[in-house]
């Protein structure tokens, strides 16, 4: 009887391009509302960002200087860039955090104690899918009478994002007991995780 050999072979599966394992796309978001350590702090600890810069827009990138805006005369306005993954998190849910805990829409050039259009809240937007976001979020707050005055927050283009100078990174987080961050920006972190809990990460 004649012995017959019996080749077997692991099954190998190839994954489709699609399956390939590979970092998630994500994308840009650009808000001013007033001082960029609160603002900053806030959007840090939203599930989904994964990375937020303190910065300048509205101007150029000669005087994107924190000496020289504070002039008010630059046109900048303190700003932040957050880095999101939409698949964890959205910008119609990045909206809510800037209009609901990060910032007060109603008030025009200024912030808390901070005054100058340099403190002005602003959506900037990347695209025009963030631009009809942002208008369209407004217009709904506005309809519902969310606010008792007027938002006054900008919906403008996003041309140039400059990044803060070092010591503005990250800032809530290396001096949390500064009085100015205390009566400032704590607070806003608290309402984060107290009416958007969904959203927040510690």
């Amino acid at each position: 009887m004649r012995a017959v050999l019996l080749l077997v072979f692991p099954l190998v599966t190839v994954a489709a391009p699609a399956q390939l394992s590979r970092a998630p796309a994500t994308e840009v978001a650009v808000f001013a509302g007033g001082c960029f350590w609160g603002v900053d702090a806030v959007f840090k600890h939203v599930r989904g960002v994964v990375r937020v810069v303190s910065g300048y827009s509205g101007g150029s990138a000669a005087t994107a200087h924190y000496g020289v805006v504070s002039t008010h005369t630059t046109g900048h306005a303190e700003s932040v860039e957050v880095t999101f993954d939409p698949t964890q998190v959205s910008y119609g849910d990045l909206l809510r955090v800037f209009f609901t805990v990060a910032h007060d829409p109603t008030e025009l050039n200024r912030q808390g104690p901070d005054e100058g259009p340099q403190y002005r809240s602003a959506v900037f937007y990347a695209n025009d899918g963030q631009r009809r976001a942002a208008a369209g979020y407004i217009a709904r707050l506005e309809r519902d009478h969310v606010f008792d005055r007027p938002i006054v927050t900008e919906v403008v283009p996003l041309v140039r994002f400059y990044p803060a100078e070092e010591y503005h990174q990250n800032y809530l987080a290396r001096h949390p007991d500064q009085p100015y961050i205390v009566y400032n920006d704590l607070p806003k972190l608290a309402r984060l995780q107290e009416r958007l809990p969904e959203l927040y990460r510690p």
